[in-house]
């Protein structure tokens, strides 16, 4: 394979996201940036905003990252990187760089989707020569596991409780892969760590690809998610094999899939072991259970027609 990113290739590469960070156990933040950091043997300088992330790897003079990483505030990690790769292309124009730099903005989706995204939006639009990379575990898990507006329908948070009045979340989560693709940027994808070949590939594509790029990459949270701390791999391969969460790049417009399951799964495969969804199961939320699973089939179909057309 001359990718570089077979098994053996990628064992003798060093981690640029080192072991001794705060991460909880199983969370699938370190997993996708070490993947994210390992598919390209460019320079990366990354920006990161506030979030689970980033006060978990970087504590006081400590830090896990092996590379050039700028802490932003939560609402401008794609308008700091923007900054700096503008900087980048004016010096190396002098003669006063003369290598190849790649640049990285990490945010979760309460950093990405909601506060996040005037300034994400707004680098898209200048085209500036970056990726940005959104670790999506579906709600703000690092102030209390409260809604975002990628909380999927359906689901338990603090801001949204299951209980008698509502039976939790009752608006669908935002796409915003198809809000990043339609601001017409010559590459956004969806990836998941449990499809990792799937997932580097798109980095790698990415990085040979001029102007702003967009990765969703779905990242689940045990303690958000009330799941088991080893269940991260295991639910983000039911997610994809239940056209939750598809795989899927658009690039220069052009919708393809990545990824079709050999037997799509029920959507309630990738709920039943989730507790913030345990109440979905119980006879009086049969109706939002069919809902969601309603949703999920008119998105895959839709997403089908799209690659088709493309």
């Amino acid at each position: 394979m001359a990718t570089g990113l077979t098994l053996k290739e990628l064992s003798k590469k060093e981690d640029r996201l080192t072991h001794g960070h705060r991460m909880c156990s199983g969370c699938g933040a370190p997993t996708v940036v070490k993947m994210v950091l390992l598919a390209t043997d460019y320079p990366v300088i990354a920006s990161n905003a506030t979030g689970c992330l980033e006060v978990s790897t970087c504590i006081s003079e400590y830090t896990a990252w092996k590379i050039p990483w700028i802490h932003t505030a939560f609402e401008n990690a794609a308008a700091t990187l923007s900054g700096v790769e503008t900087m980048y292309r004016s010096l190396k124009k002098r003669g006063m760089i003369d290598k190849e730099i790649k640049f990285i903005a990490f945010g979760g989706d309460g950093g990405t989707y909601d506060i996040g995204l005037q300034s994400l939006s707004g680098a898209m639009e200048r085209g500036h020569d970056m990726i940005y990379i959104c670790y999506d575990n579906g709600a703000y898990m690092n102030t209390g596991i409260q809604r975002s507006s990628a909380t999927p329908l359906g689901a338990d948070t603090t801001t949204c409780p299951a209980g008698s009045v509502i039976p939790g979340k009752l608006r669908s989560r935002k796409d915003l892969t198809k809000i990043m693709a339609a601001h017409n940027i010559p590459y956004a994808a969806q990836a998941s760590p449990s499809h990792w070949m799937d997932l580097m590939k798109k980095v790698k594509k990415a990085h040979e690809i001029k102007g702003p790029k967009f990765m969703n990459i779905l990242s689940p949270c045990n303690r958000g998610w009330r799941s088991k701390t080893n269940d991260s791999i295991t639910l983000s391969k039911l997610a994809v094999n239940s056209c939750y969460w598809p795989l899927y790049e658009i690039e220069d417009g052009v919708t393809k899939i990545t990824y079709t399951p050999k037997e799509k799964v029920p959507v309630a495969e990738f709920m039943k072991p989730q507790g913030r969804f345990k109440h979905l199961f119980a006879p009086e939320n049969e109706w939002l259970l069919k809902a969601v699973q309603e949703e999920v089939d008119k998105e895959w179909e839709k997403l089908q027609k799209e690659a088709k057309c493309g």
